[in-house]
């Protein structure tokens, strides 16, 4: 999947999004939780927007449904999953929004969680999940939560909690004659400074590419999060109130992924497109999730994340499930989440999206989902991937930062770039944003 946007597209994304959310928190949207649905006068139809394609995916979704449809028979008819193409979803999903066409659930992207939850839009399933016959709500990792509460509230379940690893095409490296990064890893020397090396020795043997930061060519900024957070460094304040792109953290971080690009050429630059699972590359950085991706035509292993200067940091890509208070039948959308999400049927959709429940969070109950992935990757990547992590960058008004952002960083992808200078401009442009 990409997150590439224009930037025209992406300032489209930001008005778009603020209004439609101003508009369906003015027509409806409530703090207000959800309790248990009382029979509509007819069974109703249900709508849920996702940005998956894959017909394995879509076909599992529908066998939950369907089981729903069948228990519950006075409450609905259907439910319908309806694809929205992933670079355009947050765009055609406002646009849904707000000419009062709002879908009775919705995925939602992790970095626009804050703008989400804090606008009214989405209802209050604590309440439900809470109350809810073997829901067991308190089996949620605590840190899965964070950005969708807001005060006591629950705005959305955190359904995929996919870390970040670093995918590693075996056969390459070892005929490059460098090191194998999982025994670095059992010795304690795996770090991004090794990964750079091997990299990079490996792309000159072969002619191909070494690292590849997968999504983020060069535009989608945030992906490199997975970098920058081994330096303990982030865009903003944990507040979201001040920038922190030109702290030295942040600078050294940039510095480093600049000097791989320009110097080293352990990653590729601007206009270079390599495919790991192609075998265009030594390693990827990506979700643990694109192992389904690999057909078995090279040899590979995967593992986690290399430390930084400030250690080795977890970093997961989330997304949640809402409940549009809009929607025509929230109190019945809730309810077939709350079924949608129960442990039984959590396990079910952990064969694509890493679960939030501590309970299926082990490597034996993942590797039943996950064939392609042995019990010590799974333990290694996931289940201490999602301990205590990470998401990438979220914030209120993250359309718009984004944008910004990304057209402020163009300047720092040459050569010669000042990156502390590009930083401290980057600040001065986002610094308003940040306090709208």
């Amino acid at each position: 999947m990409s997150a590439q946007h224009t930037p025209r597209r992406a300032a489209g994304t930001a008005a778009a999004l603020g209004a439609a959310l101003a508009l369906t928190s003015c027509g409806g949207g409530t703090d207000a939780p959800v309790g248990e649905p009382d029979a509509p006068s007819e069974p109703v139809d249900l709508r849920m927007t996702v940005w998956t394609a894959d017909e394995t995916q879509l076909g599992l979704f529908q066998s939950i449904a369907d089981d729903y449809v069948e228990q519950n028979p006075e409450l609905v008819s259907g439910v319908t999953f309806e694809t929205i193409p992933f670079e355009d979803y947050t765009t055609a999903l406002t646009t849904q929004l707000a000419g009062g066409n709002a879908p009775d659930l919705a995925w939602i992207f992790e970095s626009n969680a804050p703008e989400f939850v804090s606008s009214g839009a989405l209802v209050d399933l604590r309440p439900l999940l809470d109350s809810t016959d073997g829901y067991e709500l308190d089996d949620i990792v605590p840190s899965s939560l964070g950005l969708w509460e807001d005060g006591e509230g629950l705005y959305a379940y955190p359904f995929s909690n996919s870390p970040f690893a670093m995918f590693v095409n075996t056969d390459q490296v070892s005929a490059a004659g460098q090191p194998d990064p999982a025994d670095l890893v059992e010795s304690g020397d795996w770090t991004f400074d090794a990964a750079r090396d091997i990299s990079a020795a490996t792309a000159e043997d072969t002619g191909k590419q070494g690292l590849v930061v997968r999504d983020f060519d060069y535009q989608a900024w945030e992906n490199l999060a997975t970098v920058w957070s081994g330096w303990g460094a982030a865009p903003w304040s944990a507040d979201g109130t001040q920038c922190t792109l030109a702290e030295p953290e942040m600078v050294d971080a940039m510095t480093w992924i600049h000097d791989a690009a320009f110097k080293d050429e352990a990653m590729p630059g601007p206009g270079t497109t390599a495919d790991f699972f192609a075998g265009d590359a030594a390693m990827t950085i990506t979700q643990i999730s694109r192992a389904s991706s690999l057909d078995g035509s090279f040899d590979w292993d995967v593992v986690p994340m290399p430390a930084g200067p400030a250690g080795k940091q977890n970093v997961i890509g989330q997304a949640g499930i809402g409940v549009f208070a809009a929607g025509e039948h929230p109190d019945v959308a809730a309810d077939f989440l709350a079924h949608f999400t129960s442990p039984e049927n959590a396990e079910q959709l952990a064969a694509y999206f890493p679960p939030p429940r501590a309970s299926l969070l082990n490597a034996e109950t993942l590797a039943a989902a996950n064939p392609s992935l042995s019990e010590e990757q799974l333990q290694a990547v996931v289940v201490e991937g999602v301990e205590e992590a990470v998401t990438k960058p979220a914030h209120k008004n993250f359309a718009k930062l984004s944008q910004t952002v990304r057209a402020e960083l163009d300047a720092l992808w040459t050569a010669d770039a000042d990156v502390e200078a590009v930083l401290t401009d980057t600040c001065s442009a986002i610094g308003p944003l940040l306090e709208e």
